[in-house]
């Protein structure tokens, strides 16, 4: 039952935070299809697999068994002259062809928690390695929106653009309609034309960079197809505080700073076993010669025994490195500091540009409405031949400049939200 409801829980609280955003479901699929692409997230899930198998390594507690053999030839020969049955005979007390074999077995008994703790070392660096991966999937994450979301804004930018042309061309068609009729003069030709020309560079520079932005989806995802028209990435938005409080709860660099503190307790817990005992077991079988009376003759043999070994001394290694340990878990903490000093500074900046963003876009809907007025005024004058060149060029210049700029604080207004939202650590793919 408690399994269950920390299931749940994690579950309503994973609804909870996407909920809080609301993206599409191409972008969705976009994201989820990096993961599976992208080369570098790769290197953070093999990273994962090298730390599992540190925690199975950690984790052995077998006897290690070895095998040995040796051959050593002696000079000059050991012998001491004995009265044996009333003769004296030289009696050889070491061979001269020294040699044997054994099989040799040594087991650790007690350790006092060394194993133990390299084995939660070894996890707590596991857990750092799947966190890290799920880190590189946040940034990637977020890559691929700001990469989706630029293509939406060239895509729009490039829709202006050719409105722009097309009434230039329309204009053109008209002066030199005029010029033949006698009602315009070259000048008026050449000065539309030049304005024609400079739109259709910038056409072509936004073409450049949209096929850019093209390119890098293709580098995170493999694909180079976009559906998306408008800036539809939304979050919930809230203040500062409740902000960093979602942060430091979801956002992976914090779950990253935690992961570093365990890594340096583990560190200081372990430098402080250095002092402790350990009690091995050893035992070899085997053969060899050297016994007396026949020492060069190979003999079975067997040995079993205890050892304790006690440090007594070390000039005060280990207190140098457990403050060391300590030093560095000080050192990730005063990070953490850092990053929540960071981060607040970072949500109220996204929180400032959301809000004079939308702002700024209230306030160019009715700059947009009064500049294509002023255009279909100039166009309707030319026409009449009460205008000039001069005013349909400056009427297209200052319709076209407010679109931009709507667009402009759009799409500033839709990088804000994506950056709230990757502080706050939203999943929202």
């Amino acid at each position: 039952m408690k399994k269950l409801f920390i299931i749940t829980s994690a579950v309503l609280l994973a609804h909870g935070a996407y909920a809080q955003v609301q993206s599409n479901t191409e972008l969705q699929s976009l994201i989820n299809q990096s993961f599976g692409y992208f080369p570098r997230l790769k290197e953070a899930e093999n990273a994962v697999s090298t730390a599992q198998q540190r925690v199975q390594i950690a984790q052995i507690r077998m006897p290690e068994i070895s095998g040995n053999a040796n051959y050593n030839y002696i000079r000059p020969k050991i012998t001491l002259p004995l009265q044996v049955d009333g003769k004296t005979q030289e009696f050889q007390f070491a061979p001269v062809n020294s040699g044997g074999a054994s099989i040799n077995v040594d087991y650790e008994l007690f350790d006092f928690g060394r194993i133990k703790n390299n084995v939660e070392k070894a996890k707590t660096d596991l857990q750092y390695a799947k966190d890290n991966v799920d880190y590189a999937k946040t940034q990637l994450a977020y890559q691929v929106a700001a990469i989706y979301y630029n293509i939406v804004y060239f895509q729009k930018a490039l829709v202006i653009e050719d409105s722009v042309v097309a009434y230039l061309t329309e204009n053109k068609r008209v002066i030199e309609s005029k010029l033949k009729n006698g009602d315009a003069i070259k000048i008026d030709l050449l000065n539309i034309q030049a304005s024609l020309d400079q739109e259709q560079n910038r056409k072509i520079d936004l073409q450049n960079q949209l096929q850019k932005q093209l390119n890098l989806l293709s580098y995170t995802t493999g694909t180079q197809q976009s559906a998306g028209k408008t800036f539809d990435f939304d979050v919930t938005l809230k203040d500062a505080n409740a902000a960093l409080s979602e942060a430091q709860a979801n956002n992976l660099e914090f779950v990253l700073a935690k992961d570093r503190i365990k890594q340096s307790q583990s560190d200081r817990d372990i430098a402080k076993l250095a002092d402790k005992p350990s009690v091995n077991l050893s035992g070899a079988t085997g053969y060899k010669n050297g016994y007396v009376p026949a020492v060069e003759k190979l003999r079975f043999n067997y040995i079993a025994g205890v050892s304790l070994h006690v440090p007594i001394y070390n000039g005060n290694k280990m207190k140098q490195q457990v403050k060391l340990a300590e030093s560095n878990i000080h050192q990730n903490e005063l990070a953490m500091a850092t990053m929540n000093n960071t981060y607040l500074k970072d949500i109220q900046q996204a929180l400032t540009d959301i809000n004079s963003n939308m702002s700024s876009i209230k306030n160019t809907y009715t700059q947009i409405e009064q500049t294509r007025a002023a255009q279909q005024i100039a166009s309707s004058r030319f026409m009449n031949g009460t205008g000039t060149n001069l005013d349909i060029t400056n009427a297209s210049s200052n319709y076209q400049r407010a679109l931009y700029t709507q667009l402009q604080y759009e799409y500033q207004l839709c990088q804000a939200k994506i950056e709230l939202s990757r502080l706050m650590g939203y999943k929202y793919w």
